[in-house]
C-alpha cells in the first residue's frame, strides 16, 4: 500500500492532468463532412487528446498498482486496450480524410466500400468512447473502495 504522501501526489498529478483534458474537450460527434481540412484538423485533434488521455490513464494505472497489484494489472491490460482502440480510431480517421467525399450522405450513388469505410469510423469511434468511460467507471469503484475516506 503506497503512503498517504504518495497517494496525495497522485491525486495532485491526476488533478493537473484531468484539468488539461477538459480543456481539450474532445468530441467524439461525427459530422458529415467532406472537407479534407476538418479532417486533417480532427486527426490533430483526436491524436492530442489520445496522447493525453493515455498519460492520465497510465498515471491512474501508478496510482493502482501502489495500491493493489493485482486490480492494476486489470487496468494495464485496459490500457492497452485504449491503445488499440485509438489506433483503430486514428487509421478510420485518415481514411476519411483520403476520401472525404465517402461522408457526404446526400450521395446516393455512394459504393459498399464508402459506406463500409462510414460505418467502420462510426464504430471505432463508439469503441474508443465507451472503453474510455468504461475506464472512468472502473477507476472510479477503485477509488472509492481503497481511497475515499468519506
Amino acid at each position: 500500500m503506497s503512503s498517504p504522501k504518495d497517494t496525495l501526489e497522485y491525486n495532485k498529478k491526476l488533478e493537473k492532468l484531468g484539468a488539461e483534458l477538459s480543456k481539450i474537450q474532445y468530441d467524439f460527434k461525427i459530422k458529415n463532412n467532406t472537407s479534407e481540412k476538418y479532417w486533417l484538423k480532427r486527426i490533430e485533434e483526436f491524436e492530442n487528446y489520445h496522447k493525453k488521455v493515455t498519460e492520465y490513464f497510465t498515471l491512474v494505472y501508478s496510482l493502482m498498482h501502489s495500491i493493489n497489484k493485482e486490480e492494476s494489472s486489470v487496468f494495464l491490460l485496459k490500457i492497452s486496450k485504449l491503445k488499440q482502440l485509438g489506433s483503430k480510431l486514428l487509421e478510420d480517421l485518415k481514411e476519411i480524410k483520403e476520401n472525404p467525399s465517402s461522408m457526404n450522405l446526400k450521395d446516393m450513388q455512394q459504393s459498399k466500400w464508402t459506406i463500409d469505410l462510414r460505418e467502420q469510423l462510426t464504430k471505432s469511434n463508439e469503441d474508443c468512447l465507451k472503453h474510455e468511460k468504461h475506464m472512468n467507471v472502473f477507476f472510479r469503484d477503485f477509488y472509492e473502495k481503497y481511497l475515499d475516506k468519506d
